[in-house]
């Protein structure tokens, strides 16, 4: 049924679209033979924002892929460089809590391990949404910062990374076995901002699938089962993104900016100083405005690199400073 309802929507915005740009090519034709000029003014403005829209449906029509309609999983992680990229990763988990609220989704903390001084040392966030993840499959890789650390009295410049892994929620309709023999549990104290319960009982759970290497964490639930049952979610959801990944043509160069959090792997670099600019290392689109990026702003970069990504003209990766 919500397959169904997505496709009824794509035909009927496309039919919407046909017809009011027949109407309005006929009010054209009609403000020039009446020399009606403000009338061919306002008609023309309206052919402007149906080409705006039709973009933008244009970009949702490549989310046709089998999980892209599900909701997701955003996982960060800072790299080596202590403070400084813990501090990176703190900025990208609320770029994407920031993008999913303009986005209308609904975004939620499920794990979260604080960094020793500032930041974060890895968080996983849960976005629910229409195409969540077909918007945000894109992201996995690495993010580069380049900045003058406020953690430098030297105030000298620094680069610091940290890696961006999404992933699919996996619903009942589809199916992930999973062995117990294959799984390692351990329980700890939530860490966080305090409270009657966090950091007084084990309530937290990581879980470790041995055949893969794959841990996952849940510490947002005050019961252990419900925080075991998350875990247990998110776990199916990434042996799912596992097998996706593995159909994919371009399965080699995917993995490959997810092996180091370092040189030569990053997607994006984002220079605060000594000049402004993001730019997205595989599409080529950027911007000098890294505020509005780091708020949030990111649709055009999620657009190009899935447009590349489906068209499977993903430009080499180089490093630019």
């Amino acid at each position: 049924m919500r397959e169904r309802t997505r496709l009824e929507d794509s035909i009927s915005a496309c039919k919407d679209i046909q017809c009011e740009m027949d109407d309005t090519i006929e009010m054209i034709e009609l403000a020039e033979i009446e020399g009606d000029e403000d009338l061919e003014a306002q008609s023309i403005s309206v052919l402007e924002d149906l080409a705006v829209l039709a973009g933008k449906k244009e970009i949702e029509s490549l989310l046709s892929g089998e999980a892209d309609g599900s909701d997701c999983y955003i996982e960060v992680h800072s790299g080596a460089g202590g403070t400084e990229s813990q501090d990176w990763a703190e900025m990208l988990l609320r770029m994407y809590m920031r993008w999913a609220e303009k986005r209308g989704f609904k975004g939620e903390i499920i794990q979260y391990s604080a960094g020793e001084e500032a930041g974060i040392k890895s968080a996983t966030l849960l976005v629910k949404g229409e195409n969540a993840y077909g918007w945000a499959k894109t992201e996995s890789g690495v993010h580069r910062l380049v900045r003058i650390s406020p953690y430098d009295s030297s105030a000298r410049r620094h680069t610091s990374f940290a890696s961006v892994w999404v992933y699919p929620v996996v619903d009942d309709n589809i199916e992930v076995d999973i062995i117990d023999k294959d799984l390692k549990v351990d329980t700890y104290r939530s860490s966080g901002a305090g409270g009657q319960h966090v950091n007084t009982t084990d309530s937290a759970v990581r879980i470790t699938h041995i055949p893969s290497g794959i841990v996952v964490a849940c510490q947002s639930e005050r019961s252990q089962h419900k925080n075991r049952a998350s875990a247990m979610s998110m776990l199916k959801a990434r042996l799912y993104e596992r097998e996706l990944q593995r159909r994919e043509d371009e399965a080699a160069a995917t993995n490959a900016t997810k092996s180091d959090i370092g040189w030569g792997h990053q997607l994006r670099s984002y220079v605060l100083q000594p000049y402004q600019m993001v730019k997205d290392l595989r599409t080529g689109v950027e911007t000098s405005q890294p505020d509005k990026v780091l708020d949030g702003d990111i649709d055009a970069f999620l657009a190009a690199a899935l447009a590349a990504r489906i068209h499977g003209s993903d430009a080499a990766v180089e490093d630019v400073d």
